[in-house]
């Protein structure tokens, strides 16, 4: 069901921008609470168990499905002028993701979801793109931005980052300690590491240029 969901959205997005609002609107809309309620049933589960010990398990597959979901209602969100709940669930409880990618499911998912983390974040309306400028002038798009900077910045605030694998089997970011058995030249993975860096950096940037006071940004 969520391959067969996502696999519908792309091919709408094919269709370019004037019958997709309409097509999105009527397809997502109806949904638009089951999958706010698949996206909290899903994230809040209990990753620690032997159901995801392994890359390859049917649960694991199942978790795949759904993230290529919600990169699938990511790129639609760009065709409706107000989005609905279920474009921006991603945006609005992104603490959820935050504690699977730090959970000990298998690379390969958190992996999947810092790469989807890094869609948000350069993530622009066509509004916004449109303009070319530095600042969203979008209204809900402003605002999910917000809550997604400042929950990223309260996690890497703790020890978040320090939980983060660079790579399947070596070391952790911040580590300069290479793994048993590996060489350190080639332990981490750079795509990993590139794209935490720039969730948390246009966090920063985001939460700065929104921020009241200078003592908010300091």
């Amino acid at each position: 069901c969520l391959w067969t969901l996502a696999a519908i959205l792309r091919e709408t997005l094919r269709a370019g921008p004037a019958p997709s609002a309409g097509v999105l609107k009527k397809l997502l809309a109806p949904l638009d609470a089951v999958l706010e309620g698949f996206y909290n049933a899903i994230l809040l589960h209990h990753f620690d168990s032997h159901h995801y010990t392994s890359p390859y398990s049917e649960a694991t597959n199942n978790l795949i499905s759904f993230i290529e979901l919600l990169e699938a209602l990511l790129a639609s969100r760009i065709e409706l002028e107000l989005p609905l709940r279920c474009q921006r669930i991603l945006f609005l409880k992104v603490s959820y993701v935050l504690n699977v990618i730090s959970s000990s499911v298998p690379y390969v998912i958190k992996k999947k979801f810092i790469l989807l983390l890094k869609k948000c974040v350069l993530y622009k309306s066509r509004e916004d793109a449109r303009s070319g400028s530095l600042f969203l002038q979008t209204p809900s798009l402003s605002e999910d931005m917000l809550v997604l900077s400042s929950a990223v910045l309260q996690v890497v605030n703790l020890t978040w980052l320090d939980q983060i694998p660079l790579s399947g089997k070596s070391s952790y970011f911040g580590s300069s300690e290479a793994a048993p058995g590996h060489n350190s030249q080639g332990g981490s993975d750079q795509t990993v590491l590139r794209a935490l860096s720039l969730v948390v950096l246009k966090a920063l940037e985001f939460k700065v240029h929104n921020s009241a006071t200078e003592a908010e940004i300091k």
